[in-house]
């Protein structure tokens, strides 16, 4: 007779184990997992294959831009062309560099920073634009590609080995996660960069003792059931759970703790989502956290496009630019990229709703920090900003040159549980001049 277990699919079985720890244990573990449950080559030997250069970073915070961020009203402005629309451009900090007049805290620090106008996509769509920027592949209805925070876990591993490598603050169910890579490589999600690690503490009337009691229960419980089935999704979570006991007894945990920021420091970084958002990340880092990505959304700008960009600009002006400030005053730029992205751009020619429609064939990108020269740009459009003009960049160009950077082994493959091999960036390659 088959155990009842066994008769589960994946999702019931992951359903009643998620339940089970919860009822024996008190706590609730679930975000830690993220991502599915698959199987690829194993990370110590994948690993051990050489990297294409020493790195130039250690970690990287990558902001995503949901929504498609017009490059004309941000980082490509084009004066005096009809195209550009009321939005006006200001001189920055690095000598003949332009951008909106909208960001001009970024226009300070462009000293630090790398404008990739020459971005371009072949997706048009959000959901498959998205997934594209993150993983450089296109949606498959048969696969789930990994984005690059679990790339860099599966190939470098944690540095601090209390914290997870990979976080993710904000931002929706539709991220790729660890894709066909094993869960524990997926980011850790959080929402509100204020309220800290969640379920991370005992609950009411649990007391240390009786936590270990139920602790010891639960394992004395699952005992025969892990030796009956040792398969990877059991050990899967029999792992999530230890790391989530480990991490809520760890000092490690103050550094989801934004409020022990000094009160100038909060401000610098402005008291919307997003400015603590990079706020945390710079905590994040600074415990050494490999990769944690933060989200500003709001972008899709078909109706009102410029008070919205404007609107969505002061966002990203303040927590950007702090965030940059930051980093570099405390020594850890030079260790830490900065990658900004988003899924395409914003169509030149203006709506009959004052709005942008999507537009993949033109964008910007930017880069700062971790080896990255700052004050330069690589790629051009037209006096449009309709067409790339020179230094074309594809998807997978960008983010080969993120994990150059990171010194990960491009080259490396990785076989899916399909047995279809796969690279972190496909055919990508980095844009080796903007080191």
């Amino acid at each position: 007779m088959r155990h009842p277990a066994q008769r589960l699919d994946d999702a019931s079985r992951r359903e009643f184990l998620v339940h089970s720890a919860k009822a024996f244990l008190g706590v609730s573990c679930m975000s830690l997992l993220g991502g599915g449950l698959a199987h690829a080559t194993d990370p110590q030997a994948a690993a051990a294959t050489p990297a294409i250069r020493r790195p130039t970073a250690k970690n990287c915070i990558y902001i995503y831009l949901a929504g498609g961020m017009s490059h004309l009203d941000t980082f490509d402005p084009k004066p005096g062309a009809e195209t550009q629309g009321p939005t006006k451009a200001i001189k920055t900090k690095a000598d003949g560099i332009q951008i909106s007049e909208y960001l001009p805290k970024l226009g300070e620090q462009m000293g630090h920073l790398a404008i990739v106008r020459g971005m371009n996509s072949n997706q048009g769509a959000h959901q498959p634009a998205e997934y594209y920027m993150r993983t450089s592949y296109a949606q498959r209805g048969t696969i789930r590609h990994p984005a690059m925070g679990a790339w860099l876990s599966y190939f470098n591993g944690r540095i601090n080995p209390t914290l997870p490598a990979n976080v993710a603050i904000g931002g929706g169910s539709q991220h790729p996660g660890s894709g066909f890579l094993e869960s524990r490589f997926a980011p850790l999600p959080l929402g509100n960069p204020e309220s800290g690690l969640q379920h991370s503490a005992l609950p009411p009337g649990v007391t240390e003792e009786r936590f270990e009691h139920r602790l010891a229960l639960a394992q004395e419980l699952n005992q025969n059931f892990q030796k009956d089935y040792d398969q990877k999704q059991v050990r899967a979570y029999r792992d999530l759970y230890a790391e989530a006991v480990k991490l809520m007894s760890s000092k490690d945990l103050k550094a989801f703790d934004i409020t022990q920021e000094p009160a100038n420091v909060r401000a610098a970084y402005g008291d919307e989502t997003f400015g603590q958002g990079c706020l945390l990340a710079r905590r994040l880092i600074e415990n050494d956290v490999r990769f944690v990505e933060v989200n500003l959304g709001g972008w899709d700008t078909h109706d009102d496009n410029f008070d919205r960009v404007n609107q969505r600009c002061e966002l990203l002006d303040q927590g950007l630019s702090a965030l940059l400030a930051d980093l570099s005053g405390r020594g850890l730029l030079e260790e830490t990229m900065v990658a900004v992205a988003t899924e395409f751009g914003r169509s030149p020619r203006i709506n009959s709703n004052n709005g942008r429609d999507h537009y993949p064939k033109a964008f910007s990108c930017l880069l700062a920090g971790g080896g990255i020269k700052g004050g330069q740009v690589h790629g051009a459009t037209d006096d449009t900003g309709s067409t790339v003009v020179s230094g074309s960049v594809l998807v997978p160009d960008f983010n080969a040159t993120i994990g150059y950077g990171l010194g990960l082994p491009l080259d490396q493959v990785v076989t899916s549980p399909q047995g279809r091999p796969f690279t972190l960036a496909d055919k990508g390659r980095p844009l080796t001049n903007l080191f």
